[in-house]
């Protein structure tokens, strides 16, 4: 192979002919048989062979060539948006023409848009299914699969062999076929083989592979919780009387749900091997006071605690709700806007007699140093990246001895998926809602509606109440996204002259954001416009009404976040999604979701149905949870076996577990980590 076409394999993760045998096919495409046109489904992948009847251009805004195509059978139109001249001349009637691509109905009958094409084929039909491999852009499809299919010959040749190493006796339990086996059926799948099974993922082939990969993840956790378990983290015993004593100053009784939780991490704080505990709960759960609830025990044994969180707006708002808690502590604050003489102060404190220190990324940076760390808590995970964690974890490192850490999240991960992506931590699940929460009246509302729902912010608002209007953008442009809610912000002013209307959006300085934030909090200001940035943790009980405009753009897990911050307080909250017809299928299900559940955990089986695992967890970019073949949603069934089967191996094969473990995920360790 060309130096580029290697340079681009190895952006894939393939560094030897081996590694080219587990990049694996995520469909296929069936060659082997022509479909007569009168037996072609809509939306199947067929390849059928005719004689054109006709070829033409139409005239119109955007010029398309049609190709009119006539078997035995019936009448089928290939068409080309984008096409050359010399295509056209090519294109003539009575000539024998083979084409594959997706069935679609439209006005004039069956269809082919863009197909693949041989005039006059002389090529014999395939033999077995051609597999479709995950690409990279400057790499294409043909290099891929005349590689594999070189290394899957040299393979059967036996130029160098595989290791089996599953037990043969529980292939043989489960009926599944040998790694070689499987290997040669994936990339190169017999004339005889189940086409519906293999087009489906459910062959004995890819089963067994996918056991395999989900086997390799599970001993890959495995081996990172017995290393974290290898490590001493200083022992917090609860003292009562400093428990009792906060949750006197607690506005309200806890839930039965966070009392279970505190008792789960109490705990763990008590052991000698530090907390590893992952906390799950809905939009408005309050896990804020159940991680309070935590720090103080690390404050009674004379230690200090640290809350993390994504945004300086949420960091702000932990500072303002904790502080009250813990009045006889110094609790400090930092960010990354916190400079000169005012941060030198800050990190004295810390230092120093400071005992709950909250802020951003900023607690982690070289020049932060700590007393005596004894308490991580990291609020929204999943929007810190692995080594950001892991710089504040060690933040508390002396020599052997960590610090406990407890991690927060309020974006509902499903079961299935939380147990294979935090296998390595703890998990509790706050299912509760405090008493009295009235559930979010959800509507859909089109663009063109705004007079009707003029008039309902215009009641609201005058009865006291206050709103949230968030603008949305597709582009990433923090500068078009404060664009986008300053027009809003003008507009809405001139629709409600009477009203005091605030704006906050990511390009505002921290001091300005804030003090617009405390405004609104404070009730000076009725209507709030805002970009995303409100998406976590902003906590204003007399917001009743939230508007989100373009309400298609956003994915479930965002939606469901943002109505989360109305309906804190005890009157009745309602939330606006509003968009622009007409909506893609995708857009519809997730905005009938929204309207149809207020449980985060429905919501995230959806969104786990609709994006896939690597984005749910926010591990696109973090470089984590990408299976190659497994899918969390389908896949359910074998996740447990392959977890039974990773108990039996390291009780009765532990020499083989490394080799597993390396063969599947050669960064596994830093893949578990997130």
């Amino acid at each position: 192979m060309g130096k580029a076409s290697v340079e681009k394999l190895n952006l894939l993760g393939i560094q030897e002919p081996v590694d080219l045998l587990f990049h694996l096919p995520y469909r296929y495409e069936d060659k082997t048989r022509i479909t007569p046109i009168e037996r072609a489904m809509a939306f199947q992948h067929v390849l059928i062979e005719g004689v054109i009847s006709k070829s033409y251009v139409t005239q119109g805004r955007r010029p398309v060539l049609v190709v009119e195509v006539v078997d035995d059978s019936g009448v089928m139109q290939l068409k080309f948006f984008n096409f050359y001249y010399s295509q056209k001349l090519k294109m003539k009637p009575d000539l024998t023409i083979r084409a594959y691509g997706e069935m679609r109905y439209d006005l004039h009958g069956k269809s082919i848009i863009h197909p693949e094409f041989e005039l006059s084929p002389k090529t014999k039909l395939a033999e077995t299914l051609t597999p479709i491999y995950p690409k990279t852009e400057g790499l294409n499809q043909s290099t891929l699969q005349k590689a594999t299919a070189q290394t899957v010959a040299w393979l059967q040749q036996g130029h160098f062999d595989l290791d089996e190493l599953l037990p043969a006796e529980w292939l043989e339990e489960q009926d599944l076929p040998d790694l070689k086996e499987a290997i040669t059926t994936v990339h190169a799948p017999p004339a005889d083989a189940d086409v519906t099974a293999l087009m489906g993922q459910t062959h004995p082939a890819q089963q067994r592979l996918k056991i395999e990969e989900l086997l390799a993840h599970y001993l890959a956790m495995h081996q990172l919780k017995t290393q974290a378990q290898s490590q001493q983290a200083p022992p917090l015993q609860v003292v009562e009387n400093d428990i009792c004593s906060l949750r006197q100053r607690l506005s309200f009784e806890l839930t039965n749900a966070q009392k279970r939780v505190v008792s789960e991490i109490h705990q763990d704080m008590a052991r000698e091997v530090p907390m590893q505990r992952l906390v799950q709960g809905d939009v408005g759960s309050g896990k804020t006071v159940v991680a309070a609830l935590a720090i103080q025990v690390a404050l009674s044994q004379g230690k200090q605690a640290v809350m993390m969180a994504p945004t300086e707006i949420l960091a702000e708002q932990h500072f303002l709700g904790l502080q009250p808690l813990f009045k006889s502590h110094t609790v400090s604050y930092l960010t990354g806007s916190i400079k000169g003489k005012k941060r030198e102060s800050v990190l004295a404190e810390i230092a120093g007699d400071g005992d709950v220190i909250i802020g951003t990324h900023a607690l982690f940076q070289d020049d932060v140093q700590y007393r005596d760390l004894a308490l991580v808590v990291i609020d929204e995970q999943h929007r810190f990246g692995v080594h950001q964690r892991l710089a504040l974890k060690s933040k508390g490192a002396e020599g052997q001895i960590m610090p406990h850490q407890l991690i927060m999240t309020a974006t509902p991960i499903p079961r299935t998926l939380a147990q294979i992506a935090y296998a390595n931590l703890d998990l509790s699940v706050i299912d509760e809602l405090p008493p009295g929460r009235k559930t979010i009246n959800t509507v859909l509302l089109t663009n063109d509606k705004m007079p009707q729902l003029a008039e309902r912010i215009r009641n609201a608002l005058s009865s006291g109440e206050q709103a949230y209007w968030v603008c949305t953008l597709i582009e990433e442009s923090e500068h078009l996204r404060a664009k986008a809610a300053e027009d809003t912000h003008a507009e809405l002013q001139s629709w409600f002259p009477e009203l005091s209307i605030g704006l906050v959006h990511g390009r505002l300085k921290a001091d300005e954001k804030n003090q617009i934030m405390a405004e609104f909090k404070a009730g000076k200001t009725q209507l709030l416009v805002a970009t995303t940035v409100i998406e976590v943790g902003v906590d204003v009980p007399n917001a009743t009404l939230m508007v989100i405009d373009n309400a298609e753009r956003l994915g479930l897990s965002q939606l469901h976040q943002l109505r989360g911050r109305v309906g804190r307080g005890d009157r009745q909250s309602h939330c606006v999604l509003m968009y622009q017809a007409p909506l893609s299928e995708n857009a519809q299900t997730r905005l009938q979701t929204m309207r149809n559940s207020n449980d985060g955990f429905e919501i995230a089986r959806q969104d786990l149905k609709l994006r896939g695992p690597g984005e749910i967890l926010g591990t696109r970019q973090k470089g984590a949870l990408a299976f190659r073949l497994a899918d969390p949603e389908n896949d359910a069934h074998l996740f447990d076996l392959a977890k039974r089967l990773a108990a039996r191996m390291l009780k009765s094969h532990p020499e083989l577990c490394p080799s597993l473990t390396d063969r599947w995920h050669k960064k596994g360790q830093e893949l578990a980590k997130v």
